[in-house]
């Protein structure tokens, strides 16, 4: 559960939520529709948070990894329910943290960091990472953007490459393809200005 939540970057409340029936393994998403908060299961106020999310390898390792039970649930508690987050942060989550020797402790939310600052890395830009964590491009600027520090270095190396001798850069645009008139003036619409 830990491992897929850390390569999905979904929410504690959507993760605890999802249904075996929200994988796609053939498309490699898993879909977010639903989230369970403070007892209740609610459907995402935004169209933004009802998503597809793609499932890296790791994460359809960590599904591999989970005992077949007979619950809908991917993630279900001690019972087959929901499970509760308020009893496993303090009774599983940290003390899993203290005897891998980690400190400071983590917050369970955390684990949407972890995706975020891997994704950054990778190369996933910033609309994509927004749309995959059902964030406004906005929030993953003022939460994650510092993580990006290679960006601009990022940016250079590809342009530098596609500049390279190998290629030739202006072949890429068809200048044959360029209106002689601006876009929108016909001879019915022109000025006589």
């Amino acid at each position: 559960m830990i491992l897929f939540a850390a390569a999905t970057g979904l929410r504690p409340a959507e993760w605890i939520a999802l249904e075996k029936r929200d994988i796609d393994r053939k498309e490699r998403v898993v879909y977010v529709r639903r989230s369970f908060t403070r007892g209740e299961l609610k459907i995402p106020k935004t169209e933004a948070s009802t998503r597809a999310v793609p499932l890296q390898a790791r994460a359809l390792d960590a599904l591999d990894r989970i005992n077949s039970n007979r619950s809908p649930l991917l993630f279900p508690g001690e019972r087959g329910g929901y499970l509760d987050i308020h009893h496993f942060r303090p009774y599983q989550w940290r003390p899993a943290q203290k005897s891998a020797g980690i400190n400071p402790i983590r917050r369970v939310y955390d684990l949407r960091h972890t995706f975020a600052t891997f994704a950054l890395r990778a190369g996933i830009s910033t609309f994509d990472l927004s749309r995959y964590m059902g964030a406004s491009l906005t929030m993953i600027d003022r939460h994650y953007g510092h993580l990006a520090r290679d960006g601009r270095e990022h940016a250079i190396k590809l342009l530098d490459a596609l500049n390279a001798p190998e290629f030739d850069p202006w072949t890429l645009v068809d200048a044959r393809s360029t209106p002689k008139t601006p876009a929108g003036v016909t001879s019915e619409n022109e000025s006589d200005a």
